[in-house]
C-alpha cells in the first residue's frame, strides 16, 4: 500500500472488480469528458487477468477505508502515463491530486524512467489543475485524438520529467499488505 496523508494507493485485486465494473458503468464516474463505457463484469475479469505486467491499477482510498476512485499506469514509448478518477461525490477535496503525487512519486521511485505523461481533454479544467499540482507541464494539443460520445477530441498533453520532479514529494514509506 502507498501511503499519502489524505489518501492510501492499493493495488487493485479481484475482489474490487465489482466496485470496478459499478464505476465503469456509471457514466458520472468517468464525467463529460471520457468516453462513454459500458462492460460487462466478465469483460472486466477478462482484461484484469490478461493485465500485461507493467499496467497497474490502484483503489484510491480514504483514509478511513472508503474506496473512492482508481489511478493507473501503464507503458508508453519507453515511459509511462497514468489515468486517474474519482466518484463525483468526492472530487474538488484534493484526493485525486494527492494520489497524482503518490503514482509520480511512485514510478520516479521504482522505475528506470525520465518522464510520466497524461493526456487530459482540453475542456476537463479539473483534471488540469490535479496534473499541474502534481508538477506536470502543458506540452501541447493532440489534434483529434479521440472518439468520444459522436465526435472526435483533442487531447492536452501533460509530462513531469524526472528533473523536474528530484525527489518525493508525498511518499514516505510504503505498507505491507496484509
Amino acid at each position: 500500500m502507498l501511503e499519502g496523508r489524505l489518501v492510501n494507493l492499493r493495488v487493485e485485486e479481484k475482489e474490487d472488480l465489482p466496485l470496478v465494473a459499478e464505476w465503469l458503468n456509471n457514466p458520472d464516474y468517468f464525467g463529460e469528458y471520457n468516453p462513454l463505457m459500458q462492460m460487462a463484469r466478465a469483460e472486466i475479469e477478462k482484461r484484469y487477468s490478461e493485465m500485461p505486467p507493467e499496467t497497474k491499477w490502484f483503489i484510491i482510498e480514504k483514509k478511513d477505508g472508503t474506496k473512492i476512485g482508481s489511478i493507473g499506469h501503464f507503458p508508453a514509448y519507453k515511459q509511462f502515463e497514468i489515468g486517474y478518477a474519482i466518484i463525483p461525490s468526492e472530487r474538488g477535496k484534493g484526493y485525486c491530486t494527492e494520489a497524482a503525487k503518490i503514482m509520480v512519486d511512485y514510478l520516479f521511485l521504482s522505475k528506470e524512467i525520465v518522464r510520466i505523461q497524461a493526456h487530459i481533454d482540453p475542456k476537463n479544467k479539473a483534471s488540469q489543475k490535479v496534473a499541474e499540482n502534481a508538477g506536470f507541464k502543458k506540452e501541447g494539443t493532440i489534434r483529434k485524438c479521440f472518439f468520444s460520445k459522436g465526435e472526435w477530441r483533442d487531447m492536452v498533453l501533460y509530462s513531469i520529467l524526472r528533473e523536474e520532479w528530484k525527489e518525493p514529494k508525498i511518499l514516505t514509506k510504503t505498507v505491507p499488505q496484509r
